[in-house]
């Protein structure tokens, strides 16, 4: 199967990384979402995205800005996916919200097009069960910045083909990104081991054993991480993190999964982080 045209639905933090780099890397991209003013604001980032990334390149880039934005076509209808060959789907991490999009899109894509799940802790298994094509149900799970981040999380639901598996392999590739597979189980590997840490950095400053300054300082400092587990919520945003231990805690159903209550404040307080402007650190 060849891969020409891929949906991107979402338009959010991983959405917007999502379609640059399928539209930097040779493929049409349909970037979907709901919301008009959503959209306008992310091919406006996208753009600038593209030209910061210029700066660094100067020789190297063969397309200008304006033929990548060419590339994708924006929209608030899903009909347009009819013409997708491959969908990935990024919306908010909450499975009342996920459920609703499959059916839609199973009812307008091909039926040969492969459904990606870029989801952080949601079983695959689970969303291909909406489904009338499990086979052709995987998980992607893209890191943030996605241009820039050369490793994916693929996730073999119960009935993932091995077709489907060498397709987004295939597509993956072309993409610059090496994929590493593993089995189904809520929050995968990174995000299982992840969301545990993050939360257990927010019970440490809710506990007032150190600043989010110095939590994050050991771990850069002590292991070598580029960013400390603080600095890494405000990157993904806090709403997400909070939902994604709300999925474990959900699935495992132990007690280790338990959101930290100041997480949970800050949610609601619309401390989000970077796309907020302000989670545990201030943005400019």
């Amino acid at each position: 199967m060849y891969i020409q045209t891929v949906g991107v639905v979402g338009a959010g933090v991983m959405g917007i990384g999502v379609a640059q780099n399928l539209a930097q890397t040779g493929y049409q991209v349909i970037l979907v979402d709901i919301y008009e003013n959503i959209l306008d604001k992310a091919k406006q980032e996208i753009k600038n995205n593209i030209r910061f990334q210029s700066f660094f390149k100067k020789g190297d880039c063969e397309e200008s800005p304006d033929d990548i934005i060419g590339k994708i076509e924006l929209s608030t209808s899903y009909k347009i996916l009819e013409k997708a060959d491959f969908v990935v789907e990024n919306v908010t991490e909450k499975w009342d919200i996920k459920r609703e999009v499959y059916p839609l899109l199973e009812s307008i894509c091909p039926a040969d097009c492969i459904f990606a799940a870029n989801t952080s802790a949601i079983p695959i298994t689970r969303i291909a069960s909406i489904t009338k094509r499990a086979d052709r149900v995987i998980g992607i799970h893209f890191m943030n910045p996605v241009p820039m981040k050369p490793i994916v999380e693929m996730i073999r639901g119960h009935h993932t083909s091995d077709t489907t598996i060498e397709i987004a392999k295939k597509m993956l590739a072309q993409m610059g990104k090496e994929c590493i597979i593993v089995n189904d189980s809520p929050g995968f590997v990174s995000n299982r081991v992840l969301m545990l840490t993050i939360n257990e950095a927010v019970f440490l400053l809710q506990d007032q054993v150190a600043t989010a300054e110095n939590v994050d300082k050991i771990f850069k400092g002590c292991f070598g991480h580029k960013m400390g587990p603080l600095e890494t919520a405000d990157l993904i945003g806090l709403d997400t993190i909070l939902f994604s231990i709300e999925v474990l805690y959900e699935n495992f159903n132990d007690s280790k999964y338990r959101p930290c209550p100041l997480l949970k404040k800050m949610v609601d307080a619309g401390l989000h982080g970077r796309k907020s402007g302000k989670g545990f650190y201030v943005y400019q």
